[in-house]
């Protein structure tokens, strides 16, 4: 399966906005099944926060860069995800927040960020309501890591991502109840979570 060209991307996300109200969210498929604990959430306020879907105008190919998640972390310890956080008192937008904690992870700068557009926010079981704002970065950026939130940083084909196929049906346990999820598998890295969930956001979008 072929992707799009990052041309193709900007066009398909052209007129997209950030959200008015961060905080309001798209529940996640199998929300219903989520333990009342967590679905109340919702209704209790969510923190906004932004994570950055950066993919990489390869001659090949556009490809998405992704990261490990420190081991030492918190919340999401080890897991794949965008680089991203929640926002933080100077940051006038999630937008804002996106980029800033995309340079603080893995030291790509704001201003070697195109945005092509954003995405509907989306829930996080930790209570975060999640901007995913896509933007097209340049094969020559040069990655600095901080060791202290990323382990590594890796790129997967935007291609294989698109593909159907290579999205499983999965399940995990939340508060001792077992609710469906979607995973891809890319050189031994398992992509689940959150992180799936906006991948295949992206891919209703865009293909």
């Amino acid at each position: 399966m072929s992707a799009p060209t990052a041309a193709e991307v900007r066009a398909r996300l052209a007129g997209t906005r950030l959200p008015e109200d961060p905080r309001r969210v798209a529940l996640p498929p199998g929300f219903e099944r989520w333990p009342p604990e967590l679905r109340a959430r919702v209704d209790q306020g969510l923190h906004p926060a932004g994570v950055l879907v950066p993919l990489v105008d390869r001659p090949q190919g556009l490809t998405v860069l992704l990261t490990r998640r420190a081991a030492h972390l918190r919340y999401h310890p080890g897991q794949v995800a965008f680089p991203g956080g929640r926002l933080e008192p100077g940051d006038p937008d999630v937008r804002a927040a996106a980029l800033r904690e995309a340079h603080e992870e893995v030291g790509i700068a704001p201003s070697e960020v195109e945005i092509a557009g954003y995405l509907e926010p989306v829930l996080s079981v930790t209570g975060y309501a999640v901007t995913p704002v896509v933007g097209l970065v340049a094969p020559g950026v040069e990655l600095v890591i901080d060791p202290g939130e990323v382990q590594h940083a890796f790129e997967v084909p935007l291609a294989f991502l698109l593909d159907a196929r290579n999205a499983r049906q999965s399940a995990r346990e939340l508060h001792g109840v077992r609710v469906p999820i979607v995973e891809f598998e890319y050189a031994h890295e398992r992509i689940w979570g959150l992180t799936a969930h906006i991948l295949m956001i992206l891919r209703s979008r865009i293909m």
